[in-house]
This record gives structure tokens, C-alpha cells and sequence, in this order.
């Protein structure tokens, strides 16, 4: 199968990538989603759910036996070694999940959509990181605001991911979300050409 061009897409939480990934699916590019694929691993009558329950316990699902992520969430980002735990579940089903999206995809390239691609993602499946990247105090009001949650959960649960700088060094594309929504939608664009100039000059 021919070889295409792979961009890693990826900013903190409430940064906008939501709205990048949608651009670029208007614009013809697949997507895949590592989100998506989270929840498809740990959908009921799934393995990755049964895994999770028993390293975690039955309080960790609803009373319809799907797993209740804010719980999870208020588990592991109480206890960081369960984090840890959580990822080792799942990561590996994430990635089978992705892998066997891309076999199906059609699209001048390809996006994956990490959003802890720099907290130790599969950076080596990429050939470029996009940052979508936002100043730390309106990431944690649209956080609070899109979640209804209080600063001290926002502020844990950005302390556990990595820091603006950290994305910053290992991007090698930078969309700023400090304007508009059709500002962002804009800068996707004018990648998109460039991306497209890059896939061709990898075709064969």
C-alpha cells in the first residue's frame, strides 16, 4: 500500500481541535480520531470495557453497564499511577482501532487526531505534529465553561497534560485559536495546500 503523508494533530484540552478536524474533513482530508476510538474500545460487550472494570470495579459503570467517564475521569486524575494504569488498558486497543481505520481511508493524506500525542504518543506513526495552540487562561475558561466543572478540576486536569512549551517545541506546525473561529478555519486552509503540496511529493 502506498506510503501517505501522516499529520499528527494535537493541542491541550479545549484548545479547538474539534474545529480544525472538522475543516479538514470538509476539505476532503480523513480524520481519525483517537477519541472516537476510545469510546468504540470501551463500548458494552467490548474487551477493552471488561479490562477496565476489572482493574477499576463495577463503580466505574453506570446502571446500564456503560462506563461512566466522569467518574473514570475523577478516578484517574485523582490518582495519577491509575492514569497510568488506564493508559496501559487502553492504548494499545487505540491503536489497533486507528490502524484498522486508516487501512480504509481515502484522502490526499491522512490526519490523526492524538490529542496526548506529545505526552508520549505514537509520534514515530506521524511525519508532522500540528499544534492547535491557545494561551493557558482562555483554554481553562473555555474549559470550565465547555464542562461545566469548577478552576481546581480544570486546573487538575491540565496539570496532567503536557505544558504549552512542551507542544510548542515538538510541533512542527502551529495553529494559533487566539481569534475567530473562521480565522482558525482560515489557517487550516492555507495548511491544507501545503500539506497537499507535501503528499505529492511523496507519491511514487
Amino acid at each position: 500500500m502506498q506510503r501517505r503523508l501522516r499529520i499528527g494533530l494535537t493541542g491541550g484540552i479545549a484548545s479547538g481541535k474539534s474545529t480544525v478536524a472538522a475543516r479538514f474533513m470538509e476539505l476532503g482530508v480523513p480524520v481519525i480520531d483517537a477519541d472516537e476510538s476510545s469510546r468504540r474500545v470501551v463500548a458494552p460487550g467490548q474487551p477493552g470495557l471488561e479490562r477496565v472494570v476489572q482493574k477499576f470495579g463495577p463503580g466505574i459503570l453506570t446502571v446500564t453497564g456503560e462506563l461512566d467517564r466522569a467518574a473514570l475521569r475523577t478516578l484517574i486524575f485523582s490518582f495519577p499511577e491509575k492514569r497510568r494504569e488506564l493508559e496501559a488498558i487502553l492504548h494499545p486497543l487505540i491503536r489497533e482501532d486507528m490502524d484498522r481505520l486508516e487501512l480504509s481511508a481515502i484522502g490526499p493524506y491522512l490526519v490523526l487526531a492524538i490529542p496526548l500525542l506529545v505526552e508520549g504518543g505514537p509520534r514515530d506513526r506521524v511525519d508532522r505534529v500540528l499544534v492547535v495552540d491557545l494561551d493557558e487562561a482562555t483554554q481553562l475558561q473555555r474549559l470550565m465553561a465547555r464542562d461545566s466543572i469548577t478552576q481546581a478540576q480544570a486546573n487538575a486536569i491540565l496539570a496532567a497534560q503536557a505544558s504549552r512549551a512542551s507542544r510548542l517545541k515538538a510541533a512542527d506546525d502551529v495553529l494559533s485559536n487566539s481569534g475567530s473561529v473562521a480565522d482558525l478555519r482560515q489557517a487550516v486552509d492555507g495548511l491544507h495546500e501545503r500539506y497537499l503540496r507535501l503528499a505529492g511529493a511523496m507519491a511514487p
